[in-house]
């Protein structure tokens, strides 16, 4: 009897240690197979921490807007290249052979056009409860009006025998600048400047997490005064 019970326990130890085998080779098979299934086992721990302790959505507030924004100060957001010609003349009348100046001006010019965002005070940006930023945007200004003096030249000039006038080209550059000026009015730089100028600002505002920039026109400034072309007369004999 005993060494029958010998042998039916180390029997059963044997199969005991099969099973142990079999459990531990196909555990994680199993868990595979689940994971395929199901999308993956959820992991309550990382879920209750989710909730329990939300991330939190930082925004700037209007004031670090501002400093960012003022930061940018003159922001230039267009330039037109512009030719004209301009004609200067003095002394056309019936002893223009004598004292006449006339001269074509072949002028090439720059007109550059932004938002003086300088201009921005605190009252001027207001965040929403739903990150939205409501922004009043300084009108559109042309910054630089300016002659490039290598492709600008005189193209030709009619003097009389006593007709030099030393100031008339003078004159023509200072018409020329004006011209080129209202040229790029007349074009709209300062609708282009401000369109331009709205989307690089939305595009600043929402990358700082807003989701939506509002923009509100400022009152226009007065538009620039002219520069009557000023032709001086020659001195009498």
């Amino acid at each position: 009897m005993s060494s029958h019970s010998g042998r039916s326990g180390i029997f059963l130890i044997l199969v005991l240690v099969v099973i142990a085998g079999l459990l531990f080779w196909l555990a994680p098979r199993i868990g595979g197979w689940l994971s395929q299934e199901s999308g993956g086992l959820p992991s309550i721990g990382v879920g209750l921490g989710e909730h329990l302790h939300p991330t939190p959505t930082i925004r700037p507030s209007s004031a670090t807007i501002i400093h960012q924004i003022q930061s940018l100060s003159r922001l230039e957001t267009v330039s037109y290249t512009i030719e004209k010609v301009i004609t200067a003349e003095s002394g056309q009348d019936a002893l223009a052979f004598l004292f006449g100046d006339r001269l074509l001006f072949v002028a090439h010019g720059e007109v550059i056009a932004g938002i003086d965002l300088g201009q921005v005070r605190e009252g001027d940006i207001t965040v929403t409860d739903d990150d939205r930023v409501v922004m009043v945007l300084p009108p559109a200004e042309v910054f630089v009006v300016t002659l490039d003096n290598d492709k600008s030249y005189v193209y030709d000039r009619e003097t009389g025998v006593l007709g030099l006038n030393q100031d008339l080209e003078t004159a023509a550059r200072q018409a020329a600048e004006q011209e080129i000026l209202n040229a790029a009015l007349e074009d709209g730089i300062l609708e282009t400047a401000e369109i331009n100028g709205r989307a690089y600002l939305q595009q600043l505002i929402i990358s700082f997490g807003f989701h939506e920039v509002v923009f509100v026109s400022a009152t226009p400034t007065p538009p620039p005064p002219n520069h009557p072309l000023t032709i001086v007369p020659p001195t009498s004999p």
